[in-house]
């Protein structure tokens, strides 16, 4: 049991610094709305995580050949990143003038929903978790009470890992002005907008291309 822990506290931290949509919104919301908002923030992407996980657990090889057929998927995941990219680049939503910027009440509900959303749209998050149930799964003999102490592991990893990111990011609230945060969203909404056309090219790409056990063999090797 010691073993899982310290075999899945460096996973942990690996995973918190995955480059991705969650990442940089993640930072962005810290730095400008502070450290609460970040939390509730990231409270929300490991939600979508376990319920990811839990999907993963129950399905392993099936779900993956159903996903490898339904590239439609990524498309769908990557259409709404795509948008919500365009939305964050052209929004205007802040006073001029103002750094502060608290999230009004009720805010950090509706941030925990924008985390669990903007990570349970990315189906690549549910392909991840499949690949990783399916490589980690035999080195824990399979055994439920293994696997779930290993993947809670994992997860406090990335969250206490994710809560130094955010203190970090809030430092940067003091050097923030108008033109700053200007630039930050517009930034924030060109790096969606590219995770979104890569998740729709994926699911361009010819299935074969996306045959992810294949994949998976490939990394064991």
């Amino acid at each position: 049991m010691v073993e899982d822990i310290q075999a899945a506290i460096p996973l942990g931290f690996l995973l918190a610094f995955m480059i991705g949509p969650v990442f940089f919104v993640l930072l962005e919301t810290s730095a400008t709305k502070g450290f609460r908002a970040g939390l509730f923030f990231d409270l929300g992407v490991i939600l979508a995580d376990i319920i990811f996980l839990t999907i993963a657990y129950f399905s392993s090889f099936q779900l993956l050949e159903n996903l490898s057929n339904q590239p439609g998927l990524y498309v769908f995941g990557g259409a709404i990143l795509l948008i919500y990219g365009l939305t964050t680049f052209f929004n205007r939503d802040f006073v001029k003038g103002r750094t502060d910027i608290k999230p009004r009440k009720g805010g950090y509900l509706s941030l925990f929903v924008k985390g669990f959303l903007l990570n349970f749209i990315n189906i690549g998050v549910l392909v991840f978790w499949l690949g990783v149930i399916i490589i980690v799964g035999p080195s824990l003999d399979n055994q439920a009470n293994r696997i779930i102490v290993f993947f809670s592991t994992m997860l406090a990893a990335y969250l206490i890992t994710d809560i130094f990111k955010i203190l970090l990011a809030k430092q940067l609230r003091r050097k923030l002005t108008t033109e700053r945060i200007r630039m930050i969203k517009k930034a924030l909404g060109i790096i969606l907008v590219i995770c979104g056309l890569v998740l729709v090219f994926k699911g361009f790409l010819p299935k074969d291309k996306l045959n992810i056990e294949k994949g998976i063999e490939y990394i064991r090797e």
